[in-house]
């Protein structure tokens, strides 16, 4: 598993480095969501990797909680095939994604990730459903099974110095 986790940090250090270079041409919001998506495909690879190699539910959130933590990703929202959210750093909540991209709500265009239709969805700074705060979420597809793996960063965290 440490030869997991420092693959994933070395693939981490050689995109954001990539990335530098070209946010320069870049808004803070278009570099700001191509960090999100690098982030949420890591996450989607970790998730995967992990069930793999038999960790647990607890084990894997510990994990997201530790690079929450650590970040400034506020939130990781990963669900199973049916939109139910499996994985995340946020103790003791359950969400359930919908599953009709056009139901309206917040949390409806990455039903999209589920159904396979599209692979990565980056939605602008919004309330989210859950309580109303304002946050910027990106998802992608999952690589083991139709899912959605999402991040999250508070506005808060987007426009801190």
């Amino acid at each position: 598993m440490r030869n997991f986790l420092v693959a994933i940090s070395l693939c981490t250090c050689f995109i954001l480095s990539g990335a530098a270079l070209a946010e320069s041409t870049l808004s803070d919001d278009e570099a700001a969501s191509k960090h999100m998506v690098a982030e949420a495909k890591l996450t989607a690879h970790f998730i995967h990797a992990a069930i793999k190699a038999g960790m647990s539910t607890q084990e894997i959130n510990a994990v997201l909680a530790d690079v929450a933590e650590h970040s400034v990703i506020s939130e990781f929202w990963i669900s199973d095939e049916h939109g139910q959210v499996a994985f995340t750093n946020i103790p003791g909540t359950s969400f359930h994604f919908p599953t009709d991209p056009k139901s309206g709500t917040q949390a409806a265009p990455f039903a999209t990730l589920l159904q396979g239709s599209e692979s990565v969805v980056i939605q602008a700074q919004e309330k989210r459903e859950l309580d109303g705060a304002l946050f910027k979420y990106v998802g992608v597809a999952g690589v083991d099974q139709p899912r959605i793996v999402q991040v999250g960063i508070s506005a808060a965290e987007l426009h801190s110095p």
